[in-house]
């Protein structure tokens, strides 16, 4: 691959720390027993704390002058300033570990170890006297460097493919970033000790599994060898954890990564993470109750209240949520009554709310196409909508009281569905029936319908309790209690298209032959990425642009003649 300039400077320099006998990439332990955060909140001159220090970091900007210099370090907490003196770092008469090591060789990026003492500036900075330094790795490619004036900031890192792709240097130079997925752990762990203390059991199902099924989606296949079966790639695990409920579990749930083949949006990437509960001898009006009551809780464990700023709305956990059943809710937006309405009489109130359907859609996606248009996205404080059809919710018990409805929720908020739970169908043969017409919507083209799984109607039929069964996309909770636009922001590899391959230049046919090494990359650098590209080269140009080169990128080795520059050329 092509080298920058500054990539060559800063492998020239690598290649000079190994010459002066320092190891750019030791390893061994490196004693920490302090953070900058830590520092900067504690610190107290009057109390004189933290007179030994040591930390480590990565160099963010450095400000050499003669024999002081100052540097910011950034560990996984914060920024810090430290001061180096050339007196503390050489204290004998070689001065080669400041003059040149510290002065030349090192760079912005560079990992380091440090020990000191810290005190505060006469400008009032809380800052590290660095009486020890130890570089703890090179950094050969340079960041990219986010510059500050008059409150407003040049060169961000901000373009989202390069941030998504390079999720490194985006935790790096954006660190606030970082937070974000500090409080999507915190989030995850609030859920986890909420359904621990209630005695439920942590479990984990198959991610590859023989039949798909647990909600309406595309899989991802792949084909096990040694099995010589295809396999899926789980786009739920709800068949499963109820299999555990038939086995005599009273309560589990498993935070599981799903897969799903389909398209990708702000709110929606191929694998994600769920958490999904079932709790035996419970409905779905009890598992609102605990909805409310957990979400309640993460709020006030993250941001010590109930009330969130997420975008340009302040959306507010505090229970009670209000609560709406399908029809109701497409009644308060739309002025129509859709509850006794058929097939035929909802297409032609589709088209005359101008939303569109397929012919492959049944009752329950039509439905669910007028919901998603015409109310899901002005839902934005936390509200539950219930009773869904019963051709939306294969999975689903029938309502105790409305027929052709079945005992469902879904948790709406900023517009998007955040939950769906259901009292779950413990009827086999009625389970039977749904698997039966899913496979109908699958015959009339309905890629996301469900397959009949055998094994799990088998299950049933030893006989399941009476179960609330929760789903809850982290992701999409995450992209609230962190105010996200976007769901890529709170997944830490977001899928990506691949990246363009980018052009190699072949220095090994130069390297076979007498050109000294170290002016290899600046002849790439030049133009000249092998042999044939060498020999039609002009000496005289060739002599000049070298010449060049070595001065701007200000390289310390010895410029060859205009006669080696021929014998170079006559080489190849």
């Amino acid at each position: 691959m092509a080298l920058s300039e500054q990539e060559i400077i800063r492998r020239q320099a690598l290649q000079e720390l190994i010459n002066l006998g320092i190891d750019p990439y030791p390893t061994g332990v490196f004693h920490v027993n302090a953070s900058a955060d830590e520092i900067l909140t504690k610190y107290n001159p009057q109390l004189n704390n933290y007179q030994e220090v040591c930390i480590a970091g990565r160099i963010m900007s450095r400000r050499v002058m003669g024999a002081a210099s100052f540097l910011e370090l950034q560990d996984s907490t914060d920024r810090i300033q430290l001061y180096v003196k050339r007196d503390d770092l050489c204290p004998n008469e070689d001065k080669t570990f400041y003059n040149i090591v510290f002065k030349k060789l090192l760079d912005i990026g560079d990992i380091i170890w440090v020990k000191g003492f810290v005190f505060t500036t006469q400008m009032g900075e809380i800052t590290i006297h660095v009486k020890e330094l130890k570089l703890l790795a090179k950094s050969l490619r340079p960041l990219p460097i986010v510059k500050e004036k008059e409150d407003k900031v040049y060169d961000a890192f901000q373009n989202p493919e390069q941030r998504y792709r390079q999720r490194y240097l985006d935790l790096i130079v954006n660190p606030h970033v970082r937070q974000i997925f500090i409080k999507r752990t915190q989030m995850v762990n609030s859920m986890r000790n909420f359904l621990n203390l209630k005695g439920y059991l942590e479990v984990e199902t198959p991610i590859l599994q023989p039949l798909y099924g647990g909600a309406a989606a595309r899989p991802f296949k792949t084909y096990h060898n040694a099995l010589d079966t295809s396999l899926y790639l789980r786009i739920a695990n709800e068949l499963y954890l109820k299999r555990l409920i038939v086995g005599g579990f009273d309560g589990v749930y498993e935070f599981s990564k799903d897969f799903r083949n389909e398209g990708m949006d702000r709110f929606h990437n191929p694998e994600f993470t769920q958490m999904e509960l079932y709790v035996a001898y419970k409905d779905y009006y009890w598992m609102m109750d605990l909805v409310e009551e957990m979400v309640e809780k993460i709020a006030l464990d993250l941001h010590s209240s109930t009330q969130i700023l997420v975008g340009d709305h302040v959306i507010d956990f505090k229970r009670p949520w209000k609560r709406f059943t399908m029809a109701g809710i497409i009644q308060e937006f739309t002025g129509i009554d859709i509850s006794n309405m058929d097939e035929t009489q909802l297409r032609h109130t589709a088209a005359h709310l101008n939303v569109e359907i397929t012919e492959t859609m049944g009752k329950g996606k039509i439905i669910d196409e007028i919901f998603g248009e015409k109310c899901e996205p002005y839902l934005i404080q936390p509200t539950f909508i219930m009773d869904y059809p019963i051709e939306m919710s294969p999975l689903a018990h029938k309502h105790r009281s409305k027929i052709g409805l079945v005992e469902r929720f879904e948790a709406i908020c900023n517009g998007k569905e955040i939950c769906n739970a259901f009292s779950e169908l413990n009827d086999p043969i009625d389970q039977r029936q749904r698997f039966e017409a899913q496979l109908e919507l699958g015959r009339r083209g309905d890629e996301e319908s469900m397959v009949l799984d055998e094994d799990f109607l088998r299950a049933l039929e030893y006989g399941m309790p009476p179960t609330a069964g929760l789903g809850i996309g982290i992701d999409r909770l995450a992209m609230i209690m962190t105010n996200s636009p976007s769901i890529q922001e709170v997944i830490l590899f977001p899928q990506m298209r691949p990246e363009k391959s980018q052009e190699t230049t072949p220095s090994s046919d130069l390297e076979d032959t007498d050109i000294p090494h170290e002016w290899i990359p600046l002849l790439i650098q030049a133009g000249y990425t092998n042999r044939e590209a060498l020999r039609k080269a002009n000496p005289s140009t060739l002599f000049n642009q070298l010449g060049g080169l070595r001065k701007k990128n200000k390289i310390n080795i010895p410029m060859p003649s205009l006669d080696q520059v021929k014998q170079w050329i006559a080489s190849c």
